[in-house]
Order: structure tokens, then sequence, then C-alpha cells
């Protein structure tokens, strides 16, 4: 037999209008093995069926004395059970392989899916929701799939038995005729019952998985926060709930199972008793009582996969109908694209914010609501979630670029990037220009000591390249599966990258050094950067504050911080109205300069004026203004104790991070001589 590759170079397009339509489209797209598996349940069951003729015949000849016809008849039997042994095993490898085909199939379906929505495919369904379908659901449907043809076969076997019965003994065969029909639909009211109950299973299960899903994703911050007893006792009472709703539905399905035993039980009894009345009046002979009591003793073995096709029926419709829902969705815009496959280059442009990054430059983005950072980022990636104006990347719409080609262009790491399990080496192994070096975005990112603990926790791992890394990263610390990952989108080395709080699990010695290796590295490329952290915001060549959705202000951190009090309250944790309190007490300072002079972005004092910590105001060549001594005639009153306050206090930020840097580094020299 023929071994089947998987995947599929093309699943097919799915008919996900509805679940009965996705489980009838998936039969029709494996018709050539849903027909090799008939065939062989054809064989199979016909030979089960067969044998009973065979036995009443070999009785028969027997009570007549008839060589010949007991030679016959052993034949028959061997052939018979030939027959069985080789339909049955054929049979079980064409329906498995059904199964797994329809399970992989599907699996395949939406592991497009969820590549084509990327982060909109959990807003708009749930990740447990999505883990229950890709796990659970493909292997139900796939049961479905699998007794299908198992089915088809009993019941063309049952009924060809039947008609036979008939013709061979009337009298009996009328009594079996009716009886297996009436038996084979004896469950059908209490199928209902039992698939809402079924369905309430699942239900809770899915609700179970989503909690040990979201508590698993959390379970760091739960541990901070002294959440866990919390969420352990909620899952504790979901998982209960589903215990109890199993419970419930297994006492129906039982049930079903057992009227499956007792009826056919009644119906053996009926026959014999009949036949025995036939057989003592002369009416049938022997031969044939045993032939009817043993087909109806063999029917009941294909007469179980009504039950089995009617419980997979019920379980993978739910399945399917999840699944479909997965399947329906869709992008926001078009995956083909209207303009040729080429990567444009230029300034990325928002128009619906106004955000505007020019080509080549490191543009930090301040967003006044922390969850609009992640939002804007996947619309400058081109992940909206809903139709809307396009970005633009050189003037050209990313919606109208082919998807592949939008993603070449447009890279966006979000917040919490995933880790594959696997070496380094293949961690790396992205596609990318090939014009940045892993070694060398590893020490953009500062992966040093990321790399030493690879290494350790790798056995026979000499070289970091080739160390082992678990998945999504759990035997390394938050920092450093962030360093990673960012080290992996600098690999990429795309046209625009958009980086979502790349450094929000460092310290602040790490974040200043990735800062500046990340500007070094992508000194010629466009990159994007959201973060409200002041290291990284003073080392962007241009500083985008965003309030509501709309840019609010534009310019260099420094001055942000001096003139925009929103921007302030936002990087320094203030509240807006002492943030407002400060930059009013800034801009009536400026407003009491000698000759209008002003502060530039990094706060010196425009007209050849600046100043330094302890000084008064200074010119560039160190002389006071006007050659006058210490003081200024021109100051207003109090205006040169205000000037030293503000001094005073920059001066004091400086000390205290120059303080915490050196205190940085003494740990690392006591953990280095340790």
């Amino acid at each position: 037999m023929q071994i089947q590759d998987l995947p599929f170079p093309d699943p097919g397009v799915p008919d996900a209008r509805s679940g009965p339509r996705f489980l009838w489209w998936l039969f029709r797209n494996q018709l050539p093995g849903q027909l090799k598996s008939l065939a062989w349940g054809l064989l199979h069951f016909a030979s089960v069926a067969s044998l009973p003729f065979s036995v009443g015949l070999a009785v028969q000849a027997a009570l007549d004395r008839s060589g010949g016809r007991l030679a016959l008849a052993g034949g028959l039997m061997a052939l018979a059970c030939a027959g069985n042994a080789v339909g049955d095993t054929f049979l079980h490898r064409a329906a498995v392989t059904n199964w797994i085909t329809a399970a992989a199939r599907v699996q395949q379906l939406l592991s497009r899916k969820a590549a084509a929505l990327g982060s909109a495919l959990t807003r708009r369904v749930a990740a447990g929701e999505v883990v229950a379908v890709s796990t659970g659901d493909v292997e139900k449907i796939g049961w479905f799939v699998e007794a299908l043809s198992r089915f088809t076969a009993a019941a063309v076997t049952i009924v060809a038995v039947c008609v036979g019965l008939v013709v061979y003994q009337p009298d009996l065969g009328v009594v079996v005729a009716v009886g297996l029909p009436l038996l084979a639909v004896a469950v059908l009211p209490l199928l209902p019952r039992a698939t809402r109950r079924a369905d309430v299973q699942r239900e809770k299960a899915g609700r179970a998985t989503e909690l040990a899903s979201d508590t698993v994703a959390g379970l760091r911050v739960l541990r901070g926060i002294g959440g866990e007893e919390l969420f352990l006792d909620r899952y504790r009472r979901a998982s209960q709930e589903v215990r109890r709703a199993a419970v419930r539905s297994a006492r129906m399905w039982s049930l079903i199972a057992a009227i499956q035993v007792l009826l056919p039980g009644l119906l053996l009894i009926t026959v014999v008793w009949y036949g025995v009345h036939l057989a003592r009046d002369g009416r049938i002979a022997v031969g044939e009582l045993v032939t009817v009591y043993s087909s109806v003793m063999v029917l009941t073995y294909p007469l179980r996969h009504f039950e089995e096709i009617a419980m997979a029926y019920s379980f993978s419709r739910p399945s399917a109908k999840r699944a479909a829902r997965v399947l329906s969705l869709d992008r926001a815009t078009d995956t083909a694209g209207t303009r040729d496959a080429e990567a444009p280059s230029g300034d990325l442009y928002d128009p619906a914010t106004g955000l505007l990054a020019p080509a080549g430059r490191l543009t930090a983005v301040v967003c006044g609501d922390p969850d609009a950072a992640g939002r804007l980022a996947e619309r400058l990636g081109g992940h909206a979630a809903e139709q809307g104006t396009s970005v633009l990347l050189g003037g050209v719409p990313l919606d109208e670029l082919p998807l592949e080609c939008a993603r070449t262009a447009v890279l966006v790491q979000d917040k919490d990037p995933v880790l594959l399990s696997g070496t380094l080496r293949e961690l790396l192994d992205v596609p990318a220009s090939g014009a940045v070096d892993p070694r060398d975005a590893l020490d953009a990112a500062q992966c040093g000591d990321v790399l030493a603990a690879l290494v350790q926790g790798s056995l026979g791992a000499d070289d970091p390249m080739d160390a082992r890394i678990t998945e999504r990263g759990r035997s390394l610390s938050g920092g450093q599966r962030q360093r990673l990952a960012l080290a992996r989108s600098l690999v990429t080395d795309p046209e625009v990258l958009v980086l979502d709080e790349p450094t929000s699990a460092v310290d602040s010695h790490t974040e200043a050094r990735i800062a500046q290796g990340v500007r070094a590295l992508r000194a010629r490329r466009t990159t994007v950067v959201f973060t409200s952290s002041p290291l990284l915001l003073d080392r962007a060549d241009r500083v985008v504050f965003l309030h509501g959705d709309t840019v609010a202000a534009v310019g260099g951190h420094r001055e942000l911080v001096r003139t925009e009090p929103r921007y302030r309250a936002v990087v320094t944790r203030e509240t807006e109205a002492e943030a407002e309190a400060q930059s009013a007490e800034v801009r009536s300072e400026d407003a009491g300069l000698p000759g209008g002079a002003a502060r530039d972005k990094d706060g010196a004092l425009s007209g050849g004026v600046t100043r330094k910590p302890g000084d008064v105001t200074r010119k560039k060549d160190g002389a006071l203004p006007g050659g006058e001594g210490p003081k200024r005639r021109d100051a207003a009153p109090g205006r040169l104790e205000q000037l030293e306050e503000i001094e005073e206090f920059e001066e004091f930020e400086e000390l205290q991070e120059i303080e915490e840097l050196e205190e940085l580094d003494e740990l690392e020299e006591i953990e280095e001589t340790a």
C-alpha cells in the first residue's frame, strides 16, 4: 500500500459555512480513501455474514450424512475465515489512514488560517478554543470520517443478509428483517439527549482548557502577586464541573450501549423460540434454524457500527462547527495584493494616527494608553483586525502588497515573542537579507550571559549556537528570552522593524547598552520602538507621543519632557497635574529668558546660550552675559533661584543614574570574582 505524504501540498479550500457542510467537504476530498475502506469493509462483513450459512450447511450435511456437502461447507468456512482476516486487516488500515488524513488536513487548514490571520486570530477566538480545535476536535472529526466507511459497509451487509434470509427461509427471515431495523432505530430517541449532554461536557472542558492556558501563560505574574491558589481553586472547580458533566454524558451513552445489547438478545430469543416451533412442526429443517440463529448472532456485530456512527457524529458535529468557525474567519485585507511583489522603501506613515517614521531613522513612540501601543504596532505591520486606511511604506499602501512581500518589508515583534524549542542556530535560522551576522545581532541585543546560560544548560554543547533552547525558552529568565527574540528580529534585517517594548524585562544598565547596540546595527534601516523607557527615548532620533488615537507631539525626548505635560506624565510616572505644573514652570522660565532666548530640544538655551550643572546661564565661551560678574542684571526677581533649583534637580538625576550604573558594575565584578 502506498504511503501518503503529509502534509498536503494544498489541503484545499474548505466549505466552512457550517459543521455538517465541513464534514461533507472532508468526505468528498477523501473519496478515494473512503471507497477503498468501503471495499475492504464489504469483504470483511460479507465474510462474517457468510459464516452462518456455512455452519448451517455443515450441520444439515452432518444430519443427512452427506460427506460431499460437509466438505463443501468446510471449504466455504475456510474461505470465509480467510476473507474475514484479510478484510479486517486492510479495513483497519484504510480506516485509520482516513482518520489520520482527515485530522492532518484539518490541522493543516487551521495552521494556514492561523498564519494568515496572525495575532488577529486570538482577538476574535479565545486562545483556549483554538488549542481545543487543533488538538481534541481534529481527533473527533477524524473519528467520524473513519467510522463513515465502516458504517456504510455494515449497513449494506445487514440489508443483504436480511434479503438473503427472507429468500432462504421466509418464515424466520421476515422476523429478522423486521426486527433488525427496529433495533437500529430503537436508540434514536435517546441520541438528542445524549448529544446535548456531550455538548455540555465539551463546553465545560473548553472553558477549563482556556482557564488552564491563561493560568500557565501568566504563571510568573500570578506568583508575583500571590494569586496561584486563587486560580488553582478556579481550575479545580472547573475540573469538577467537567467531571460531573462527563459522568452525566457517560450514563446516557452507557444506557444506549445497554439497549444495543438487550434488544438483540430479545430478538435472538424470539427467533429461537419461533424457530423451534417451526422445526417441531416440520416446517423448517434443523440446518435452516441453525443458519438463521447464527445469522442473528453475527449481525449484532455490524449492528454496533450504527451506535458508533451515532456517537461519532454527535461528538464530531460540534467539533466541526468550531473548526468551521475558525476557518471561516477572513483577514481584513486581501493576501494576494494588487501590486507587484517588490518590497518598497521609504518613510512609514500611518494616515489614521498621523504617525511618521522617517526612513533610516530610529523613531520612538510613546502612547498614553498602554494597550494602544500593541494595536498600533500590529497596524504598522499590516496586521490590522479591521478594514481601514492602510499604512503607507514609501507611499505604497501595505494592503496592496502581497502578504509575503508585506511581511518581508515590515517585521513586528510583539511584547511577548515566542521562542520555539531547538538549538540557537535553528532559532536564528530565519528568512533574512543576509546583511546581519547572527553573532552581531546577539552582541547588539546583549546576549552574552544568555549564551553562557545556554551552554551551561546543554550537555556536550561547546558552541553556544548548538546549545538547546527548551519550549518557549522556559529555562531562561524573562529578560533573557526577550533579548534572544530581539536578536532574532535583528537577524532578519527587514526594511522596517517595529519593536513593542523590547526591553521591558531587562535592567537599566543592560537596556542602555541594548539601545546603543540596536541604534548602531540598524543605522541605515527604519526602526520603530514602542516604549516609555527614558534610556531608549533619549537615544532615538525622533520621539512621537500619541494621546488617544492621534499624534499629540513630536520632538526630542528632553524637549517633550519639558514642554508636553502628558508626555512627561507617561515617561516619569507623575500624575498629569504634577507634570502640568512642572511644564508650566519651565515655560515661565523660558518666557523670562533675555533677548527672547528659548530652549532647544536638548534643554539648552538658544542664541548661543547653554548651561552646565551648577552654573548660571553662560555663553559658549564660558563668559557671563554682558561681561557681568556672578549676578545677572537682566534676570527677573527670583529667576536665578528657580534656574538653580532646576539645574540641581537635573544634576541629582544624572548622579543618581551614574550611581545605579556603578552599583550594577560592582555587582557584576563580585559575581565574576565569585
